[in-house]
């Protein structure tokens, strides 16, 4: 997968379209990405005991990665991710700036 933990992504599509945040955790099998704050859904949850009350939690859900774009840290633009191999072997690179990320 293009995305690392901790790459700044923006969402392009969706009911948080235009929102930033930095990945959490990726889903390999499912080509899903887990982002802090973003695609937030309420649960129910039921009484536990008195250190679990219950009541309504917002829980972030995953997104799919054709639904998000890096945000280059160079130029502060979303781009698609490029490949570039050198002698150590592969790097990723800014496909606006060519920089590499």
């Amino acid at each position: 997968m293009k995305f690392h933990k901790g790459d700044q992504i923006i969402v392009t599509g969706g009911k948080d379209k235009g929102s930033k945040g930095k990945i959490d955790r990726i889903f390999e099998e499912d080509q899903t990405v887990l982002v802090a704050g973003v695609n937030m859904y309420k649960r129910h949850l039921k009484r536990r005991d008195d250190k679990n009350p219950g009541g309504m939690v917002d829980l972030p859900r995953p997104l799919s990665v054709g639904k998000v774009a890096l945000l280059c840290p160079k130029c502060k633009q979303p781009t698609r991710i490029g490949f570039e191999i050198t002698t150590k072997g592969k790097k990723r690179v800014c496909r606006k700036c060519k920089q590499s990320l």
